[in-house]
């Protein structure tokens, strides 16, 4: 089964068994959190169902696995004969679950 969930303000094409990165959820590790704000479910190919804007009725069972920081992203800031020079780097926080259950 496959399934179009929406966390974070971002949208994420999800398989039962699959661990993804989403943005930073306040769960503690190895709880369980459920998603109902799912917009496509697709039960085995020819079964589709499309929400407006969401799907009613289903939701996506996941366990947090844990938290973590993605890699560094450098940002230069520059500005030419003004001697103006800036390097800021940013580390997005996330956190990485397993998509248990998908129910339809």
């Amino acid at each position: 089964m496959i399934a179009v969930i929406k966390t974070g303000g971002k949208e994420y094409i999800v398989r039962e068994g699959q661990e993804l990165e989403v943005e930073k959820l306040e769960l503690e590790p190895g709880s369980k959190y459920e998603l109902e704000a799912m917009l496509v479910a697709d039960e085995d190919g020819n079964n589709v169902k499309i929400g407006k804007p969401f799907v009613a009725g289903v939701k996506v069972e996941t366990v947090v696995v844990g938290h973590g920081k993605a890699k560094k992203v450098m940002v230069v800031k520059y500005k030419p004969k003004v001697r103006y020079r800036r390097n800021v780097g940013h580390r997005q926080p996330f956190t990485k679950i397993k998509i248990e259950k998908i129910v339809a």
